[in-house]
């Protein structure tokens, strides 16, 4: 279950009520008059269930309280209620099938915009990925792949692709674009400073039987791509935080991205091609899945039962052709 707090104004509170009592999948509604601090509005709080909190909130929108109050939606709460287990018995389907698109899509607007964070994780990442092609350590490779943030904007751009939310798309490319492209500099920049104090061996930068994968791009490095852009996707849409964990341990962006710094800065010009090929593999790959996946669900896990909001436009089209 969910809980939803609604700050509505007197005007909507009264259709908005109407709206949640006649969804059987809600339960406990509690309603908070002249609550705003300006008293010019209402506070509704409820309980409903995940898998058709989408139809109440597009039933809740069609009513205009986001543009004059709020809609929020909090997950992850304990709720000790017979009325709520009534209301979840009411709800088709599994509350862990649940997707909710405005959750998902109002973290796909925060993942979208370039942050210090991002890049700040970004460039350790890179930094241990390269350090581990250098001496040839799988751990430091696997290391980075946990550490890089990189799918954040990666899921943003499929969401974008998916649900055709293009003011997400070009942020979302320039932070994951813009993001590989300083990292590399600011990797290379090192590199290239070891080198040119003789620090670096450029047999050990351009060589390594246990990373070698990194810079053999092959159908395999596609297909692992496809699965992991699946897998994170759902990761995400279904809040399952230790998948997303495996998913960064499956791809190798970061990894290609510090062995780009790597090899740019010895000047093996070869090694740093196939791994920029590597890098496009993987991030095309888990692109087009992501996209695929996101695009069944929404097919697929759609409210059967048409939401309030839906069937009020029916009704007034029918209206007007009467």
């Amino acid at each position: 279950m969910l809980q939803v707090r609604v700050l509505t104004p007197h005007q909507s509170c009264e259709a908005a009520i109407q709206a949640i009592k006649a969804n059987a999948t809600t339960a406990n509604l509690v309603v908070l008059r002249g609550a705003a601090l300006d008293g010019k509005g209402d506070v509704l709080l409820f309980d409903v269930a995940r898998e058709t909190a989408n139809a109440i909130v597009d039933a809740l929108r069609a009513l205009g309280i986001e543009k004059a109050g709020s809609i929020s939606l909090h997950d992850n709460v304990t709720i000790i209620s017979e009325a709520a287990d009534r209301a979840e018995a009411a709800a088709d389907g599994h509350p862990a099938d649940a997707v909710i698109w405005d959750e998902i899509e109002d973290q796909a607007h925060e993942d979208a915009d370039l942050s210090w964070s991002f890049l700040t994780f970004l460039v350790l990442a890179t930094l241990i990925a390269s350090i581990g092609r250098y001496v040839d350590q799988p751990i430091l490779i696997i290391g980075a792949m946990v550490v890089g943030p990189d799918f954040a904007p990666v899921a943003a751009i499929c969401l974008a692709l998916a649900r055709r939310r293009w003011s997400l798309l070009r942020p979302a490319a320039t932070t994951l674009i813009g993001g590989f492209a300083l990292a590399t500099a600011i990797a290379w920049l090192g590199w290239a400073a070891a080198n040119a104090a003789g620090f670096v061996d450029f047999a050990a930068a351009t060589s390594g039987t246990q990373t070698q994968f990194i810079v053999k791009p092959d159908a395999w490095s596609f297909v692992i791509a496809l699965l992991a852009g699946c897998a994170g996707v759902l990761s995400l849409t279904a809040a399952k935080s230790s998948a997303l964990v495996g998913v960064f341990i499956s791809i190798t962006t970061v990894p290609a991205v510090g062995t780009i710094a790597l090899t740019l800065a010895v000047g093996a010009w070869d090694e740093a091609r196939a791994a920029l090929v590597q890098l496009a593999v993987n991030v095309i790959g888990m692109i087009i899945a992501g996209t695929a996946t996101l695009a069944i669900q929404q097919r697929l896990l759609r409210d059967p039962r048409r939401s309030v909001a839906e069937k009020a436009r029916r009704r007034r089209l029918r209206a007007r052709r009467g």
